[in-house]
């Protein structure tokens, strides 16, 4: 496993190729792909198996980006690993390129699901699960959620049945950065107290703080090792994390940084 300075440092590269993609493409969602990104890179980097060279592995973990719009955090995870060129990065959300503006697994079949109608990875992923299950095959599977998303009705039907099928081998993330693209969650649908609504639901939930790598693979480690019982990391986060002028800033959930914006960002970040 990656040292957590080795994991740092790839998440710092990962958030630089975001604000590069989207001022390239001139459009996307800045806000909620930086505040995934330690909580991409942990999973990618040091969690999961999976190969690059092998797409259709059949005991490949499942990942599912149920807030498909924050889809270039998980195009720059991808290319950082090797499942393609990092200048394929600059691609995002041109005519013929694989890489979407939502998560298009017909064009890029290293992708596990098309999302981006929020509300509805929480079922794809728990399919998947119970197909695990059924089928005795030791994949996991990864959903990651927005907040704002988990507004939908869709969320808590998944969140209802899950534990009745004692779906084990489902572990879903919830990016709590608290806002979205309509304000914040507290004024828009509040949802606290929102670790008591899962638990009531019967999910094993870990509330950490989603951008301290050991808080962050702790949690991991402590899903994959509960039973007969769904798991539900409850990551608190920074909207924008990483670039001063977009932390906590509603108006980057789906903002792309002009040139001059996006060169005080990369050099926020560190970037020669």
């Amino acid at each position: 496993m990656p040292e957590i300075a080795e994991l740092k440092e790839i998440a710092r590269r990962i958030r630089i190729d975001v604000i590069r993609m989207l001022a390239e493409a001139g459009s996307g969602h800045p806000g909620g792909s930086l505040s995934a990104a330690d909580l991409v890179t942990a999973l990618l980097f040091a969690v999961m198996r999976h190969d690059p060279k092998r797409h259709d592995w059949s005991h490949r973990d499942r990942f599912v980006l149920s807030k498909g719009h924050a889809i270039p955090v998980w195009y720059a995870a991808l290319a950082e690993a090797g499942y393609f060129p990092r200048e394929d990065l600059l691609t995002l959300r041109k005519t013929g390129s694989p890489l979407q503006g939502h998560p298009d697994r017909n064009r890029m079949p290293c992708l596990e699901a098309c999302t981006g109608s929020l509300g509805q990875g929480l079922s794809v992923a728990l399919g998947m699960a119970l197909a695990s299950k059924m089928d005795g095959s030791p994949f996991r599977v990864y959903c990651l959620m927005g907040d704002g998303e988990t507004q939908e009705g869709q969320v808590w039907e998944a969140a209802m049945a899950a534990p009745k099928f004692k779906a084990d081998t489902l572990c879903a993330i919830l990016d709590y950065n608290k806002a979205q693209i309509d304000g914040y969650v507290k004024d828009v649908m509040p949802l606290e107290p929102i670790k008591d609504k899962w638990v009531s639901f019967g999910w094993h939930v870990i509330p950490i703080n989603g951008h301290d790598f050991e808080q962050i693979l702790g949690a991991l480690k402590e899903a994959a090792e509960t039973t007969n019982q769904p798991t539900l990391i409850l990551a608190d986060t920074v909207k924008g994390k990483g670039v001063s002028f977009m932390e906590n800033v509603v108006d980057w959930h789906g903002k792309a940084p002009n040139a001059e914006e996006a060169a005080k960002a990369v050099a926020e970040l560190g970037a020669n």
